[in-house]
This record gives C-alpha cells, sequence and structure tokens, in this order.
C-alpha cells in the first residue's frame, strides 16, 4: 500500500488535483476494482485493477482474508474521501 498511497497523495492542499489523479481516486474508492488473492505461502493479497488495462497490481498481503477485507475497505473509504476533497471546500453550516 505505501508506494499506491505515495503515487495517490503526490499533491499539497492548495493545489487542485488533475483529472487524471481525480479519475484514479474514483477507480481506487470502487470496491469492484479490488480483489483478494490467497499466495502458496497461505498468505492473502490485496490487488487493485489497473485503470486503463486489465491487469492487477499487489497491493498488501495479510495473514487472513478478513485482514484483507479490512485493508480494501480502509482504502476505499480512504480514496473516496480524497474524491470529495477534490471538489474543494463544502458548506457545513451558514448563519441568518
Amino acid at each position: 500500500m505505501t508506494y499506491l498511497y505515495y503515487k495517490t497523495s503526490t499533491y499539497t492542499s492548495n493545489q487542485k488535483p488533475n483529472e487524471e489523479t481525480i479519475n484514479q481516486w474514483k477507480h481506487l474508492a470502487d470496491k469492484k476494482n479490488w480483489r483478494i488473492t490467497q499466495l502458496n505461502n497461505g498468505f492473502f493479497q490485496t490487488e487493485c485493477k489497473h485503470l486503463e488495462k486489465d491487469t492487477w497490481h499487489d497491493v498488501t498481503r495479510r495473514e487472513t482474508i478478513e485482514g484483507a477485507e479490512n485493508a480494501i475497505d480502509g482504502s476505499v473509504d480512504h480514496f473516496a474521501k480524497k474524491v470529495e476533497a477534490s471538489a474543494g471546500p463544502k458548506v457545513v453550516k451558514t448563519f441568518k
């Protein structure tokens, strides 16, 4: 997850991310673009689908399938928040 996190977190808060980055975040925020595979050593590997090609990239390894699914859920939540934040500030309260 470290490389994937770094690759998708390389902008500063005062710059708006470009459309390609936002599209990648949207892709990673969709759980259907993730899968879990079992490795020969019994560990479970989370993988995300490449945005443009039909290839899969390994992200993390976990001892249990539950741990792998929790890792995916955390990633989906993380990227969903980044997509929401990329829209800019939102009004949360107004006064009269």
